[in-house]
């Protein structure tokens, strides 16, 4: 496995259970940096939260970052984690537009971070290009955004997989 792996894909695809399944590959414990909260404002949401607690075991250590993805990983490493999961961009990109928050500015420092990732990184993102133009500009602009913040962590990234029906496809192969 490279030491930075970006898995994206479209709704219910299988992203979430394939990243896991290659940092289980690895010892644990794993960090798991939850870009959700368990605040999470709709039943929904608090319902997808439960099901992804309760699929990973005993070896999953949780830190929530919903806005500081790096500091998140710090704390993940401080806890002694021997890989990490970032689960998802796109929901840490929505809560950086939502506090107005300096986007490039955090890509940037991911980025960095990513470049020295002291341990193996896998990182879950949503494929929103895709699909049909969204009507208003709001949502236009949150997809354009995704597009960039999905190009960069992929070029950053030592290996790429597109999710499709539970099926891992390799985009991007580790140099090598």
């Amino acid at each position: 496995m490279g030491n930075v792996v970006l898995v994206t894909g479209g709704a219910r695809s299988g992203k979430s259970r394939l990243a896991e399944a290659r940092l289980e590959a690895l010892p644990p414990p794993w960090g798991y940096v939850a870009t959700a909260t368990v605040e999470a404002d709709d039943a929904e949401m608090v319902e997808r939260i439960r099901h992804h607690r309760d699929r990973r075991g005993a070896g999953w250590q949780t830190v929530e970052a919903p806005l500081d993805l790096v500091a998140g990983l710090d704390a993940a490493m401080a806890a002694g984690a021997r890989g990490c999961l970032v689960d998802c961009l796109t929901l840490w990109l929505s809560n950086l537009l939502h506090a107005e928050a300096d986007v490039d500015a955090a890509a940037d420092g991911l980025c960095r971070w990513l470049a020295e990732a002291p341990v193996p990184v896998v990182l879950v993102t949503n494929e929103v290009g895709a699909g049909i133009v969204p009507l208003n500009a709001r949502a236009r602009a949150f997809r354009d955004q995704a597009g960039r913040l999905n190009q960069r962590v992929a070029a950053a990234a030592d290996e790429v997989i597109l999710a499709v029906a539970g099926l891992p496809l390799t985009v991007k192969v580790p140099a090598g």
